[in-house]
This record gives C-alpha cells, structure tokens and sequence, in this order.
C-alpha cells in the first residue's frame, strides 16, 4: 500500500501533512516562493571558454618585445601608436602604480595577464575604436575583462602621468612659447583656444535634451589651448552639446591662474605699446577680452586681409592638434559607446595625456625637459582676495584692451610682411 504521508522541502526543512492545516498551506507557499541565484559561480547554460591566454602572451611577445621580433619598429608604431621604449615605460610605472595590471593568478589558480599584455589591449582599444570583443581573437580577453581593463588603464594614467602631461607651461617654457610666436608675428601669443565635439552614441535618452546641440546628436565638448609643436597645454572636458564656445569658455577654468595671479608674467611690446598679458587666437564667435585676439569677418583694406590671413594660418595650431588626437586616438573619432560620462572624462583626459608624451617623445621639442623629482605639482593655493580675482577679470574681458592690442598686431604684421627673411 503506498504511503500517504508526502514530503515537501522547503529551504532544507521536512513539512509532515500529518501538521495543521495552516502549516501545510504556508510551506507550499514558501516551496512555491523563486529562490535568488547566489552571487558568483557558474551560470548553468553558460559555456566556459579555455582561452589560452598563456599561448596569446606567448604570440605577444614574439611578434614585439624578443631580440628579434617579427614585427619591426615601423609596425610597432604604427600599430601602438608609440615607440616601444615609451610604452614599456608607461606598462613599467602603470603596473607599479596598480596592482590591477601586474600578473597573479585567478580564484582557481590560472595565472592571469602580464602587464604587457594588459596594457596593449588598453592602448588597441584606445587607438582603434571598435567593439570591446574585436581583440578576443588574437589576445584572448573577454568583453567585460577588455572595458575594465580599459576603464582601470585610463585612470591609472591619469594619477601617473597626468601632473606631469597635463598642465599649465612653466615660467621657462612660457618664454620659449612666446619666442617662438614672435618670430611668426604675433608677440605675447600663447596658442591658440577652440572646442571639439565628440558623439555619445550610448547617451541616455533623458540626457538627450542637454547634449543634443547644433550638431544634432549628442555631444561632448573639449575646450583645449594647443601651441604649434601640437602640445596641448589646457583641457577642459565634460560639457553637453548644447552648449557653444562662449557658454563653455565662461565655465572654463582657462584663466583661472591669471586671474588668481598664479600664471607666469607675460610683458611684450607692439607697436609702440605695452601689455603685460599673454593673449590666445580664436575664431570669431568668441567673445571680444583682452586675452583673445580674433581676426577680421570681413577686411576693408590690404592691412587687414594680411593680418587675418596670418592669424586664420596661426590659429589653425589648435585644429590640427585636434586632428592628430583623433587620428592617433580613434576611440574619441568614433562615437563613444560607453553610458557613463566619468568613463568619457577619463579616456578624454588619458589620451590627451598620452598624446603630449608622445610629442615630446619623438620630435625633439626644444622645450625644456622638466624631472619628476623636480616637478613641483600643480599651482593651486586658496583665493585669498576675491575683489583682487574679480578686478583681474574685468581686466580679462576689456572689450579696448582687445581691440587695440589688434589694431597694434595689424601694423606689427603689416610691417613684418615686407621684412626679408619673414615666413609667409
């Protein structure tokens, strides 16, 4: 004869139909209740793929970093974007600063990434764009290990490198800029200032409104200030698209330090005048300050239409910096799929970074090469006298200040057109 005591288990206990109706009623629906899938472990239907990352470090090497590798010098700049002596020093102090990029083994004792291998997925990912799955073929990493491996890189840079690479020029260098735009005709010149946009394809919808701009997708905007070796001294990334160059210029930190009276000093003379601060070149639609010279939208005599065309050829300093950084790093050429905008701060911030390395690097900059040891760090004490700050910005923005330090730059170049030896 079959039982008729049935058995239900509910979270490991035994419930006997023999016990009150109400007990039995409560374990059934307790049995009933889905149970949470503990956090970890493996996921049934999941496949596991045995990457041989061994095998792929292996290939990694031989192809680059062996006596005699397959690859040469001219295909690993290409490909890296770099000389190798450059990237073995940025893997070298990266995996110094972050224990994340040195090797050791997984939760089951699978020796994980060198921290070569880690940081040429990061610096592929950065210079050619593409889905985060696109390197798994050849480098053996998976989708979610290649964001966190780029995400980790870019800020590791950051807390490197960024002191050193991103930052305001020095009192030295400051004059070595100002010599070298002299002798293109236009004294007290610092750079040149403008803005790039880049798309946000993964931008939340409820974002759209704010960083959908006249480019008609949203964007975000880098303010950057570029001399012409192409260094980018200034950059001020994260602001939406909808903003234009003047919204974004007045919540710029660009004359921070001149108004704090913490910038180096600035004293040239121009025809007859002198000013005692440094001046970028812009395009028109910025605003009329004594700190931006801009060139004429419609000249009315000869002197003019020189002036503009010299300062249109200057200024273009800023947009070709922008186009070696996206033809360098084509993560920022492309639009962003990443959904958070501190994720794009940072790739934005790194790259720029990366890119000024590289400059210095490789064509012999005459600017004066400053240690580490001997970096101070960056200027940034307190605000002590805020009437001080505000006076300095109304100086900033002197509408004839600006237009008199142009008219004098028309007759200086006026006068340099017809000087023998002066570089059309």
């Amino acid at each position: 004869m079959a039982s008729r005591y049935i058995r239900l288990s509910c979270y490991g206990s035994n419930v006997d139909p023999r016990d009150d109706d109400d007990e039995i009623s409560a374990a059934v629906a307790l049995s009933l209740v889905p149970r949470k899938r503990k956090w970890g472990g493996s996921v049934p239907g999941h496949r596991v793929y045995k990457r041989d990352r061994a095998g792929a470090d292996k290939r990694l090497m031989a192809d680059y970093f062996v006596p005699r590798p397959l690859y040469n010098e001219d295909h690993f700049r290409r490909r890296f974007r770099m000389k190798q002596d450059l990237f073995l020093e940025v893997v070298n102090r990266t995996a110094a600063a972050n224990p994340y990029f040195q090797k050791k083994p997984d939760c089951v004792g699978v020796e994980g990434f060198t921290p070569i291998h880690k940081c040429t997925v990061a610096i592929k990912m950065l210079a050619n764009g593409g889905p985060a799955d696109c390197l798994d073929d050849h480098l053996k990493m998976g989708e979610s290990t290649v964001l966190e491996t780029v995400k980790k890189f870019v800020e590791t840079v950051i807390e490197v490198f960024g002191d050193e690479w991103l930052r305001p020029p020095t009192d030295e260098e400051v004059q070595h800029i100002l010599q070298v735009n002299a002798a293109r005709g236009f004294p007290g010149m610092l750079g040149s200032i403008d803005c790039m946009h880049w798309e946000w394809a993964n931008c939340p919808t409820s974002h759209h409104g704010m960083y959908k701009g006249h480019k008609g997708k949203p964007t975000v905007i880098l303010e950057a200030a570029a001399t012409e070796d192409l260094r980018i001294w200034h950059a001020f990334f994260g602001m939406p698209g909808s903003h234009n160059d003047i919204n974004v210029l007045q919540r710029s930190p660009v004359f921070d330090d001149l108004a704090n009276g913490r910038a180096p000093e600035v004293e040239f003379d121009v025809n007859g005048n002198t000013y005692s601060l440094g001046y970028y070149l812009a395009d028109g639609i910025y605003p009329d300050w004594a700190t931006l010279v801009k060139s004429f939208g419609a000249p009315v005599n000869n002197k003019h239409t020189t002036f503009s065309e010299r300062q249109e050829s200057c200024r273009k300093d800023v947009e070709r910096a922008f186009g070696v950084l996206q033809a360098r790093w084509k993560i920022i050429r492309y639009a962003a799929r990443l959904w958070s905008q501190l994720d794009l701060n940072a790739i934005m911030k790194a790259c720029i970074i990366l890119h000024n390395m590289i400059l210095a690097d490789e064509r012999n900059s005459n600017l004066p090469h400053i240690a580490n040891e001997d970096w101070p760090g960056p200027r940034d004490p307190p605000v002590n006298n805020v009437a001080e700050m505000m006076d300095a910005y109304t100086y900033i923005k002197n509408k004839d200040t600006c237009f008199q330090l142009r008219d004098d730059l028309v007759e200086h170049i006026w006068q340099m057109k017809g000087t023998a030896g002066w570089d059309d």
